[in-house]
């Protein structure tokens, strides 16, 4: 099983949204509707690689896929649904594993992804991967050490839901920096309270 020491790419961030007792989603959708969480997302993601399940990807509205301004790259088993995917402008791979390598690999100016994705070190390999989920991806990664942090918008909301995030435990991880730094709360121009967290990975 490789641990983050073996592994040969770049800085890997995990980044959701949850609500109370860590719901990710309802039905392959988020239960709420937070335009700042979409804002902060798209800040966090732009010019960098971000790598998916499938039932991610099927989740993300028809015109935006894949993703502008970033390498998209969709994990699944499912042959016939990775053709799809390809022919829709993303990569398809096997496992998360071979996803993360993929996105690390440097990619040439001329490549069309590579001109999308800005945050390229001398070499033209990402400096920063992103993986978007869903909650069987996000627990691979915790479990299998191949994040080395966590990005989480924390909604202050109950909710129903049958996905969630995977816990991430004192032993292991940390809370870097919140956003407000007391620990309070933002408030969307809709009412809902959220705040913006870090966790890092303990070495």
């Amino acid at each position: 099983m490789p641990t983050h020491t073996e592994r040969e790419h770049p800085w890997v961030g995990m980044i959701w949204a949850q609500a109370r007792d860590r719901v990710i989603g309802d039905g392959g959708d988020m239960p709420w509707h937070l335009p700042e969480d979409f804002a902060h997302f798209r800040a966090m993601t732009r010019g960098c690689p971000v790598v998916m399940g499938r039932r991610t990807w099927e989740s993300l509205p028809e015109a935006a896929r894949p993703l502008p301004g970033r390498r998209n790259i969709v994990v699944t088993g499912d042959s016939s649904r990775a053709a799809e995917i390809e022919g829709a402008g993303a990569e398809a791979v096997d496992s998360l594993a071979t996803g993360l390598q993929v996105a690390a690999a440097p990619s040439s100016a001329s490549d069309a992804s590579s001109a999308a994705s800005a945050v390229r070190d001398s070499s033209g390999a990402p400096e920063r991967i992103w993986i978007l989920g869903g909650g069987a991806i996000y627990a691979e990664a915790v479990e299998r050490g191949l994040a080395d942090a966590a990005v989480v918008t924390v909604i202050d909301l109950d909710v129903d839901g049958d996905t969630r995030a995977p816990r991430l435990s004192e032993e292991d991880w940390r809370l870097e920096s919140s956003d407000p730094a007391d620990g309070g709360w933002h408030v969307a121009e809709n009412g809902l309270r959220h705040r913006f967290e870090r966790h890092a990975r303990r070495r």
